[in-house]
């Protein structure tokens, strides 16, 4: 594979280039603290910097495969790939689900069962270092692809954990949401395992510089325009505690004065604490006030929000005013109308102009 590429001063270049593109991105995010891409939101700081240290592990990675490119010795192209490989699996793979672990804000995951699964694949790799063998290889494949699998399933239920805890706790979901992140990653992930099982060529060669520019561009992306949850979820200890056994006799009317008649659900991005805090009581009763209705908190405020979206439109439509559903989809305090318009099809069963288009006739 490698004797395709050499001397081809094409893929030289932008092999260099991707590679300082890595470590720029690495020093982006670990110096600077101003956020480019995604204006006044407040990132979360751990993701910036494991990112930028898997960024910087990357970067430093191609140059030590970069003399590979020129070697003309079979041995010393063995090693090169071999330790590289080992240095793949000790900083790389195990920064990347790390990476993806501190996309999750709802609690902190314990990091050290990345290194139980990544020990296999190093101590695989140094065997193979040591015997100056590919022996192993076929085997490490095998491995790397039933921990993807095992990986992917757990990633798919702490997404379930980590959607259903949104809407218990965050009236706007807009910059917190990380699910389609997951898909975009696990797409190239699979790219990168077809290509990996599949390397005949330097096509496979290109199609992993490729993958690489895709992978710096989507995961700045991603760090730059997810929003800090941290500080909107804090213990609320010091709230003025209510008595579990008459929950909803007493949350009830402080929810309809504070929040309904006060119209605090027109408030963007009102977390649960913040709720529990303005009307003085404990979140956690909040909480379980809302489960016990069979609604979340963000089914809760939407709900408040819809029904604002109708009288509007009911006092447009008496009064003859032109109106849209955009218009006071906003006014009803969403601030993405992909957000209202599925959280209107859901309560009402039919798309808003649909609903418009009835009421009127």
């Amino acid at each position: 594979m490698y004797e395709q590429i050499r001397g081809d001063t094409l893929f030289i270049m932008l092999y260099s280039a991707v590679t300082a593109m890595f470590m720029m991105a690495s020093c982006y995010l670990l110096f600077r603290r101003a956020n480019a891409i995604g204006g006044d939101i407040m990132t979360p700081i751990r993701l910036r910097r494991w990112t930028g240290v898997f960024f910087a592990s990357v970067a430093l990675n191609h140059v030590w495969y970069m003399p590979i490119f020129f070697l003309s010795s079979s041995e010393r192209i063995l090693m090169t790939d071999l330790v590289g490989a080992l240095l793949d699996s000790m900083t790389v793979i195990p920064l990347a689900i790390v990476v993806l672990f501190e996309m999750f804000q709802d609690r902190r995951r314990p990091l050290w069962p990345i290194a139980v699964m990544v020990t296999p694949i190093i101590v695989g790799n140094m065997w193979s270092v040591a015997t100056r063998s590919y022996v192993l290889l076929p085997i490490l494949y095998v491995y790397f692809l039933l921990m993807g699998i095992g990986l992917s399933i757990y990633m798919a239920h702490a997404l379930r954990q980590y959607g259903r805890w949104l809407r218990d706790n965050f009236a706007d979901l807009e910059h917190k949401e990380v699910w389609q992140s997951f898909v975009v990653l696990a797409a190239m992930l699979l790219m990168f395992g077809t290509y990996a099982l599949t390397n005949e060529g330097s096509a496979y060669l290109y199609a992993m510089l490729v993958a690489s520019t895709i992978l710096i561009c989507y995961l700045l992306w991603r760090v730059e325009t997810l929003s800090d949850l941290s500080t909107q979820i804090q213990s609320d200890t010091s709230n003025r505690p209510t008595s579990p056994l008459g929950l909803s006799k007493n949350i009830g009317p402080l929810l309809k004065q504070h929040c309904e008649e006060a119209q605090l659900y027109l408030q963007y991005d009102i977390s649960l604490t913040q709720l529990a805090t303005l009307i003085g009581i404990n979140r956690s009763y909040l909480s379980k006030h809302f489960a016990s209705q069979g609604i979340t908190y963000n089914g809760y405020i939407n709900g408040l929000r819809i029904q604002h979206f109708v009288n509007l439109y009911h006092e447009a439509a008496a009064s003859h005013q032109s109106v849209t559903a955009q218009q006071l989809a906003y006014q009803s305090g969403f601030r993405s109308y992909n957000t209202f318009s599925i959280a209107f099809k859901k309560k009402m069963g039919m798309n808003a102009t649909e609903w418009m288009r009835l009421t009127e006739s």
